[in-house]
């Protein structure tokens, strides 16, 4: 380290930003996540006695994944080597992999490699670092916001164990805000501040499980509000609101949030539940989500889970999804909302998606049979001669425009694919299609 270094790091102790300043630098230090440190815990055990394998940090921004990392670099004896994939390339993990080796040659020491977004390495990236993990010339920590399951390979996976970091609970953030006003030598402290208990209450809140948004807050805070007659700094309700305008969505579009709430709104729906759906939309609304999406999400609901319980679903999903485009936000969460609600409030059917599905598997795996020649094209010069049309019989000439003559192929008769339920319109559907087949038999019969 040469002198410009060392006076930018000295510089950093005070500059940096209070987030980065209240990093705990041991695990006594660190506030949440007791489901996985607590002292009965795997991983405060393997902390503590710096036997730490390969492990992976799952979870929302804020929740401490860097802070643990920071904790293990303070606590281990092995070599602790920092890489970001954000900036970081295949040049970089590979003097990272041979300064461990030579760690590991000369002086016996293992080296802990910490990654942080590691889903943003590529899968030639991961699979570069499989090998050295797999030997132990590197113990791998990873730190990732995306599901790893879907961004990991699934080889490091095996290798590692997986720790999901939760959001931070309103009392844990109530105690960070507390500790970041108090500690004069990494908080705030020397600026003599206080806050008021709804304040308190009211960033704990809007943070959403997120430290380092409600420590930025009360920074910008004490930072901007002047002093009052008391030579205090007062942060009051307002003083706060004004530094956390709008609350944190745990809401990446490419991640779980985007996932995992689409789900829940795309279940609300099939389970007739329009409290919850209206809940989920405005959430997506509220992140930002494209309302496109949305629509299309509900009009693939009034097929798959109402169907023709009640053919108005489709009609009025459609509809809506075509409105959105032409009329935009802020209005068209109002057409959604409808469109929506109508579709969890419907009757339910899945006997079109139950069909189709049933169907696909015959087709994929029967072999292909001949249509039969009663229903093949005539409508060509010499077709009879083939015996293409022969027999067939018009239903429009029958009552009720209804017939019983064969429409499936030989091998496949009597086999059923659309099963009408009971449910809505679908019910009269399934009535009238059993009388028509019952008429139509006793039409034979008397015959």
């Amino acid at each position: 380290m040469d002198l410009f270094d060392y006076a930018r790091n000295k510089n950093q102790e005070h500059e940096s930003p209070l987030a980065s300043r209240l990093r705990p630098t041991c695990l006594e230090e660190v506030v949440g996540q007791e489901h996985i440190i607590g002292e009965d815990k795997l991983l405060y055990r393997a902390i503590k006695a710096d036997k730490l394998s390969s492990v992976i940090f799952y979870g929302p921004p804020g929740t401490g994944k860097t802070t643990l990392a920071r904790v293990i670099a303070n606590t281990t004896s092995a070599d602790f080597r920092q890489i970001n994939a954000t900036t970081a390339g295949k040049k970089d993990m590979q003097e990272a992999v041979e300064a461990a080796k030579d760690t590991l040659g000369m002086y016996g020491k293992k080296t802990i490699l910490f990654i942080d977004e590691i889903h943003r390495f590529n899968k030639g990236q991961q699979d570069y670092l499989l090998p050295y993990v797999e030997d132990g010339t590197v113990i791998l920590i990873g730190a990732t916001t995306e599901n790893p399951y879907f961004e990991v390979n699934g080889a490091l996976l095996s290798r590692s164990v997986i720790f999901e970091l939760k959001p931070l609970s309103q009392e844990n953030i109530r105690k960070l805000l507390l500790r970041a006003i108090s500690d004069r030598e990494k908080g705030m402290g020397s600026y003599g501040a206080v806050i008021a208990e709804d304040a308190l209450d009211f960033l704990a809140d809007m943070a959403n499980g997120d430290a380092r948004n409600a420590l930025t807050a009360i920074e910008l805070g004490i930072l901007t509000t002047p002093r009052s007659e008391d030579g205090k700094i007062h942060i009051s309700l307002e003083v706060a609101s004004e530094c956390i305008q709008r609350r944190v969505v745990k809401y990446d579009k490419k991640g779980d949030g985007h996932y995992d709430t689409i789900s829940a709104f795309i279940k609300s729906m099939r389970g007739s539940d329009p409290d919850a759906v209206i809940y989920y939309l405005a959430r997506m609304l509220y992140a930002g989500e494209d309302v496109k999406f949305i629509a299309r999400r509900i009009c693939i609901c009034a097929s798959e889970d109402v169907g023709n319980a009640d053919p108005m679903a489709m009609v009025v999903a459609s509809s809506a999804a075509q409105e959105v485009e032409r009329i935009g936000m802020p209005e068209s969460q109002i057409i959604l909302a409808q469109a929506a609600a109508y579709v969890a409030c419907a009757p339910k059917s899945n006997s079109a998606v139950n069909g189709i599905m049933k169907a696909m598997k015959t087709v994929k795996t029967t072999m292909t049979e001949t249509v039969p020649g009663h229903l093949r094209d005539a409508h060509y010069g010499g077709s009879t001669r083939l015996g293409h049309g022969i027999g067939y019989k018009y239903a429009h000439d029958w009552p009720n425009h209804y017939v019983r003559q064969q429409y499936l192929p030989d091998s496949l008769v009597g086999e059923r694919f659309y099963e009408l339920s009971d449910q809505g319109y679908e019910k009269q559907m399934k009535d009238w299609m059993e009388r028509i087949r019952r008429e139509a038999e006793e039409e034979t019969e008397e015959v």
